[in-house]
């Protein structure tokens, strides 16, 4: 099938927490005869989303079809990770219908879209499209999408703030790359801030953006993959605050890995992942935790003091029981020993 037309890779983006993997994750479980491969781009060192995704591996899209780069943005990394990574995947035997590619939140998709216009493999394949997740409680309480009056007038009327934030351009950047946006977690939103959330995104967008809200990641695989949008071919319409920069890095954002051990009390846990959140402004915490007398291990996920816990998988024969948390603020945020400090208690 493959041999008269070039396989499609949907790129899926968005901010820090705003339900990558989940989606993702319900793609695979959802793909009915529809081989599936998935790269995965984590921000740190440690592997989380990878592992997520990997317990969800069945026949049509098994481990071995889904790939984890944990040395940075695969948007820096392009001939190192990504092209050796597409390579591999074409090589499998059945070949893949469909690729998912899971940038890192702080990831910027176009200089990623110009990585499919290398000689080994623009002949090959191609963007379908690309899919920008939003929360939508974030987005209309103007977190991440500076300079929109009609939604942060009283912020935007003081003078004495930087609108221009490293966060509201990846937002924008993330948004204006995209085909098609999925408005996350609108249960938690509300119909007001669904609607705001939708505002700000028509205002943020440099074209008319089809938006779809989302719950859990569950959305019919149609609407999402066949878009056909050859998104590598129409880079001028899809303009970026960094356009004409002729490198970029992450030097804005940092990360931090925080071993702990096992812990006797999960709830103990939140409570510091809250109290670091309100104190050292940090973005996202993800990981796991091994508990004292729980066969399982605990998945963790914080998005500021939105924290959300649950028992993924129990633990494997002669795996180490560790507690393993990847702490990402901006860069000035970023201070291991007082950040151990406090999620030890």
């Amino acid at each position: 099938m493959h041999t008269l037309s070039k396989l499609p890779v949907t790129v899926i983006t968005g901010f820090l927490g705003s339900g990558k993997t989940t989606l993702i994750s319900e793609l695979i479980r959802s793909g009915g005869d529809r081989r599936l491969a998935v790269i995965v781009n984590e921000f740190g060192d440690v592997g989380v989303d990878g592992e997520i995704l990997k317990s969800c591996a069945i026949p049509n899209c098994p481990e071995e079809n889904i790939v984890e780069l944990a040395n940075g943005c695969i948007c820096c990394t392009v001939a190192d990770d990504f092209i050796p990574t597409i390579e591999a995947l074409m090589t499998l035997d059945p070949l893949p219908d469909h690729i998912l590619i899971e940038t890192s939140g702080l990831a910027l998709p176009k200089p990623l879209l110009k990585a499919f216009d290398w000689p080994a493999i623009r002949s090959r394949i191609t963007v379908d499209g690309v899919v920008a997740l939003a929360d939508a409680e974030a987005v209309a309480t103007g977190r991440f999408a500076t300079d929109v009056a009609a939604v942060d007038a009283q912020r935007l009327a003081d003078d004495s703030l930087d609108h221009d934030t490293p966060l509201s351009e990846v937002f924008e950047d993330q948004l204006n790359c995209a085909d098609l946006v999925l408005l996350t977690k609108p249960d938690l939103a509300g119909e007001a801030q669904c609607a705001q959330a939708r505002q700000i995104i028509s205002d943020s967008s440099a074209r008319t953006l089809p938006v779809i809200e989302v719950c859990d990641g569950k959305v019919d695989m149609n609407i999402l993959l066949g878009l056909e949008a050859e998104a590598e071919s129409d880079l001028d319409a899809r303009p970026s605050h960094h356009d004409g920069v002729p490198e970029h890095d992450h030097e804005d954002f940092d990360s931090t890995i925080i071993e702990l051990g096992e812990i006797d009390d999960p709830d103990r846990l939140v409570e510091a992942i809250t109290r670091l959140a309100e104190t050292h402004k940090i973005l996202r915490v993800k990981g796991y935790a091994a508990v004292t007398d729980k066969p399982m291990r605990l998945l963790i996920q914080a998005v500021g003091s939105r924290i959300r816990t649950q028992y993924d998988r129990m633990w494997q024969a002669g795996e180490a029981r560790t507690t393993r948390l990847v702490v990402i603020a901006e860069h000035d945020d970023i201070k291991p020993d007082e950040i151990r400090s406090i999620l030890k208690g």
